[in-house]
């Protein structure tokens, strides 16, 4: 029987290498079904990793990655993917040559559940007037962010890997992307959000994991932020 109060994703002594170099140590987290779990730190904590670790995009790993109690370690990516995460990366991902529509519809349903098209644009209106005109060279940065993230809601992942969504973002798109978050998880997905933007996270996340030298350093809850302001100040620069 599938314990209810057990994490969506378990992540447990997790190492993580780029060829030589021994980028994660024993990171440990968790998060919970319906949650938004915000990854802090400063470039170079390894937060980004972590994500691609989860995705099993890293040349080795070595630890414990569960998904609905299933363990990821020893799968291939694309396994992953089917399991039902997606990872919408910080350079985004999109097909600059398509349009939007076309990068909309090409990507592959891995589980029953993607959003409709329909709904896509009730999240990003700004994306229904740009359907089939737009190449993905000429959208604004903002516009390829909204599509980075509506593709992989195309797919039926419910759980979100989203890195850097807000990096070189103006305040009015960041303020969409924070709003498409919360929309996001009132309609049951699960989101692990990696950012350096302290304030943008506080508007989102239910917790937050602090990395630092590919550990992580300190977790706590969002009721629990005031308390922690000054640890973050030293942690975050901020």
């Amino acid at each position: 029987m599938l314990d209810v109060c057990a994490p969506l994703l378990a992540v447990e002594n997790l190492q993580a290498w780029y060829g030589e170099s021994h980028i994660l140590h024993g990171v440990s987290f968790d998060v919970h079904q319906g949650e938004v779990v915000t990854l802090l730190g400063r470039n170079g904590a390894g937060k980004t990793t972590t994500l691609k670790s989860i995705m099993g995009i890293v040349g080795l790993r070595e630890g414990s990655v569960r998904f609905e109690t299933r363990e990821l370690i020893g799968l291939a990516s694309n396994q992953i993917a089917r399991a039902g995460i997606a990872l919408c990366p910080e350079e985004r991902g999109i097909f600059a040559s398509l349009t939007v529509e076309e990068n909309l519809l090409l990507p592959p349903v891995v589980k029953q559940g993607g959003l409709p098209l329909d709904v896509i644009f009730e999240l990003f209106p700004n994306l229904k007037e740009r359907l089939g005109s737009s190449q993905g060279t000429k959208l604004s940065g903002g516009e390829q962010q909204m599509l980075a993230i509506a593709r992989i809601l195309r797919t039926g992942a419910r759980l979100l890997l989203l890195d850097e969504p807000t990096e070189g973002l103006a305040p009015v798109i960041i303020q969409q992307i924070g709003k498409t978050i919360r929309t996001l998880k009132q309609q049951g997905f699960t989101i692990l959000l990696v950012e350096q933007n302290f304030r943008f996270a506080s508007t989102v996340a239910d917790r937050y994991y602090v990395m630092e030298n590919g550990r992580v350093v300190e977790g706590f809850a969002s009721s629990e932020l005031d308390a922690n302001l000054d640890k973050l100040h030293d942690y975050l620069g901020v």
